[in-house]
């Protein structure tokens, strides 16, 4: 593996970090107080290929690959943790899926639109009774003749209200357990279809997340995803690569707390001297650094791996996205400690980043998901 970027790559990143600067900085804390969706802002990211990174160039995205897609996605969330999760959900478990899976009429009505920012998509798999037992999910798809009619309520869907494409998770066959699970796409048109409410979150508040109520949804045959009963495969195999994508936006939100510790180290003083020349801040910072590089580098590396053509990446996902979210978690904290008092101010800009950063080791799988799946990859013998 070579660990220089390459041109695009750093121009990729230049553009991101520039965009975000000028953006959304100025702007991120009036939206996080309000509960804002940057639409806007969105719409323009979507313009410049960032909803369709991985999605070839003739269907519309921008054909990158797998590690820009995590350099994007890190200099997203070094300023907002909040947008980089809707890029996020958007490029990896929603225009994934429909590329991968997807019928040829199914991605040029959808995919094109999704890549290119014209819509958002939404993924839903969580249930109130079901989140990482997905096979747990009680949500109804009942065949009648050349349509199915959905039932059932999906919970904490991220770009819930705002998504122009959702991916519904239903049992087909609920006699077939975890193998009568089929997916869907379903549009927020739909009869039957509604946002119940939205979540009012501790943290992540520019990135919406809904509770979805089906009732009689009716949708096509031709919108079912990929085979009958095929949907939690379809799914975790997202999950797989989505989690590169959290793992890289847990990056960010630590480059971005270091980067606040080490100017409010060098600016306040205390003792007659910056707090930056106690050796006990410049431990901090010292092992902020060290852990942020140790996480980048498992991301780009199950990110490597992808752009070989690997696609079981269950337990490099799984590694990357463990150790980025605890890091993030644990680099965050040591920043607000390092801010002092400050720090717990709503005044203060790490104190965003501390309650973006928490729910890290929750959604697309918990910490306590990511050690099962490398403990059991690890005692089939498949850990070297």
């Amino acid at each position: 593996m070579d660990f220089e970027l390459t041109e695009q790559q750093v121009l990729l990143r230049q553009t991101a970090r520039e965009f975000m600067e000028r953006e959304l900085r100025p702007r991120v804390k009036e939206y996080d107080a309000a509960g804002h969706f940057p639409a806007e802002e969105l719409r323009r990211l979507g313009a410049m290929g960032f909803c369709g990174m991985l999605v070839p160039e003739e269907w519309g995205g921008a054909g990158s690959d797998t590690i820009g897609y995590a350099v994007m996605l890190e200099e997203v969330a070094r300023v907002d943790a909040s947008t980089a999760v809707t890029l996020s959900v958007t490029n990896s478990v929603v225009a994934g899926p429909l590329l991968e899976h997807g019928t040829e009429e199914q991605k040029r009505r959808w995919l094109a639109r999704l890549a290119q920012g014209e819509m958002l998509g939404a993924f839903c798999l969580t249930e109130p009774g079901a989140g990482s037992d997905a096979g747990a999910i009680s949500a109804r798809a009942e065949r009648r003749g050349d349509r199915y009619v959905l039932n059932g309520t999906k919970s904490w869907v991220t770009n819930g209200g705002h998504a122009g494409l959702y991916i519904v998770f239903a049992k087909s066959d609920p006699a077939a357990g975890r193998r009568g699970v089929s997916a869907f796409l379903v549009e927020p048109e739909a009869r039957g279809f509604r946002i119940a409410r939205q979540e009012d979150k501790m943290g992540l508040r520019l990135s919406h997340s809904a509770e979805l109520a089906l009732e009689d949804c009716e949708v096509g045959a031709d919108q079912r995803l990929g085979q009958e009963g095929e949907g939690l495969k379809i799914a975790l195999a997202g999950l797989d690569s989505g989690r590169i994508g959290i793992a890289a936006q847990a990056v960010g939100i630590a480059q971005g707390a270091l980067e606040l510790a080490t100017r409010h180290a060098k600016e306040r003083r205390a003792f007659g001297q910056p707090i930056a020349e106690f050796q006990a801040i410049q431990w901090k910072l010292a092992d902020m650094q060290t852990e942020i590089d140790a996480a980048r580098l498992l991301v780009w590396q199950a990110a490597w791996r992808r752009d070989r053509g690997e696609r079981r990446l269950g337990r490099l996902s799984s590694e990357a996205k463990l150790y980025a979210s605890e890091m993030a978690n644990r680099v965050v904290a040591h920043a607000v400690q390092i801010h002092g008092a400050t720090g717990c101010s709503r005044e203060s800009e790490i104190e965003r980043f501390y309650r973006d950063a928490r729910v890290l080791t929750i959604y697309e799988g918990t910490s306590e998901i990511q050690r099962l799946v490398i403990a059991r990859e690890l005692l089939k013998g498949s850990g070297s």
